[in-house]
């Protein structure tokens, strides 16, 4: 695996450990941040710090979040970072005993659920948004007659374009060009579904 490249998840302890509402949360405003601090992290996310740190150890015992250095920064607190660029996990890891089957489905759903009160909290912030945000932003449905291996591919493609943007992005950033830059959330799904 590439230093950039998302960790996959194929285990199901690890898998459990990850799937809990708050750790899901505290990962995603620890990516967002890519360091911060117990402290820091409580307030993004509106519980004690004690809850949250004992949160992040889970993480960090099952290698998702490790230590961040400190140089520079007062040594009283410890910094934490995601351990990869990212996570996934994959319903081929998950299918061969019920529970595996159901934690998949259960993490799958929380994580929808998850995408879509960030959707919601835009959406009741929208006109607090300047117009080129309003403009910029973008929700779109398209239905085609797929097979899997189309589907997969398409899949491939649009994460290797979402990709090459988030890492550009994100160079630019490194780089001092902060300028109008705000966290954008782009959930992407593919799957089939029967009309009713």
């Amino acid at each position: 695996m590439a230093a950039n490249d998302p960790r996959r998840i194929d285990d199901l302890d690890t898998l459990k450990a990850f799937g809990h509402p708050l750790r899901m949360k505290l990962y995603r405003a620890l990516y967002i941040s890519r360091t911060a601090t117990a402290s820091q992290l409580a307030e993004q996310v509106d519980e004690a710090v004690s809850l949250v740190s004992y949160h992040l150890r889970k993480l960090a015992d099952h290698g998702l979040i490790e230590e961040a250095p400190t140089q520079g920064r007062d040594g009283r607190e410890r910094w934490w970072q995601t351990a990869s660029e990212g996570l996934s996990f994959h319903d081929e890891d998950f299918r061969d005993a019920p529970e595996k089957v159901a934690t998949h489905a259960a993490i799958g759903r929380l994580s929808f659920e998850q995408h879509g009160e960030l959707y919601r909290a835009y959406m009741d912030s929208h006109s607090a948004w300047s117009p080129q945000w309003r403009s910029a932003a973008f929700s779109s449905e398209f239905l085609g007659p797929f097979t899997p291996a189309e589907l997969a591919r398409l899949s491939e493609e649009m994460h290797e374009l979402i990709k090459r943007h988030t890492d550009a992005a994100r160079a630019e950033q490194d780089a001092g060009d902060t300028e109008g830059r705000e966290n954008v959330a782009l959930h992407v799904y593919g799957f089939p579904f029967r009309q009713q």
